[in-house]
């Protein structure tokens, strides 16, 4: 076993170890007992074990699927390899990648601009939606404190079902980028969903975060029990895909999560980051505290999106 593998395992281990501390429990058993949320995990990440996970929570998703993903900035230096997403898709029955331009300057600014951006980083094998390609709907925020409704990509209402694949790295201003900002701001509008959760100016802190927060629970509202969940920990920069100059990772690849429970699966990532050795997750934890980012799982919780305990099955 080499130095990397030692890491993952121990990862691994002490996650586990935390949510029995957490959780007062003597065993894995106690925690199916309180039912607590499922959250799949391996440490293997390759297309047919994101397969597998994915079948222990599709159980909801039918019709047309829209499968939720970040495409990246042209030649973007530490996307997921495009062979996990491409097995993916062709998995699901009647799936379409659906993105929404950006506010920020970028050629995925305007849909011309983003459709030769998913030709230049080889998103060819399927149709990709952009779903604010002529317009935007409103989506009602029910019990948020900042926003009432946001608005998001118009073709959103065309899907039944959602798949949410993410990769789980850190943002500038979230902190990290987990299931919930994919949702959030990936859902969003590219010139009006998007200035909506950033706010004016642009602040970084629990504002920009709680108005993130309110924009998934728009998404999560409006699909109900038909959305679930897939984090990839691979490259996990301290940045976005949406940096196209994002700093080279210094954290190890840890794995791939599953789970119908939003808040789960996003506490479950930052809690496998968490048990890293301190060399090994050092910047992206500088990164995600310097921006408060662990608020979002706070109010998501405070939102009721989930739950922040739960039950993780390592296969």
């Amino acid at each position: 076993m080499n130095r990397r593998d030692f890491c993952k395992l121990s990862a691994g281990a002490a996650v586990i170890g935390m949510l029995k501390h957490k959780l007062g429990i003597k065993d894995a058993q106690a925690a199916t007992d309180n039912y607590l949320p499922k959250v799949y995990f391996s440490k293997d990440i390759s297309a047919e074990t994101l397969l597998k996970l994915y079948d222990r929570v599709n159980q909801n998703i039918s019709g047309k699927v829209a499968l939720k993903l970040h495409t990246g900035e042209p030649h973007g230096p530490n996307l997921l390899p495009r062979e996990l997403a491409q097995a993916l898709q062709a998995h699901i029955k009647n799936s379409t990648i659906v993105e929404c331009n950006v506010l920020y300057d970028s050629p995925r600014q305007n849909t011309a601009g983003h459709l030769e951006t998913l030709k230049t980083n080889g998103w060819t094998f399927c149709p990709v939606d952009i779903m604010d390609a002529n317009g935007d709907i409103n989506l009602p925020i029910h019990g948020g404190h900042h926003l009432t409704e946001v608005a998001v990509g118009k073709n959103l209402a065309n899907y039944d079902s959602m798949v949410v694949y993410t990769h789980f790295k850190g943002h500038a201003m979230g902190g990290f980028g987990g299931s919930l900002k994919n949702i959030a701001i990936g859902c969003a509008s590219g010139q009006v969903g998007k200035a909506q959760l950033h706010g004016q100016g642009w602040p970084i802190g629990k504002d920009f975060l709680e108005r993130m927060v309110e924009g998934g629970k728009a998404v999560c509202d409006h699909f109900g029990p038909k959305i679930t969940y897939l984090n990839v920990l691979k490259n996990i920069s301290v940045d976005c895909d949406c940096d196209a100059h994002g700093a080279k990772p210094t954290c190890p690849d840890i794995g791939i999560l599953a789970s119908t429970d939003l808040l789960a699966i996003d506490q479950a990532s930052i809690d496998l980051v968490y048990a890293l050795p301190e060399k090994d997750k050092h910047d992206i934890v500088e990164r995600i505290e310097s921006r408060q980012g662990l608020h979002q799982l706070e109010y998501m919780e405070k939102l009721g999106m989930g739950n922040r305990r739960y039950e993780l099955i390592e296969l």
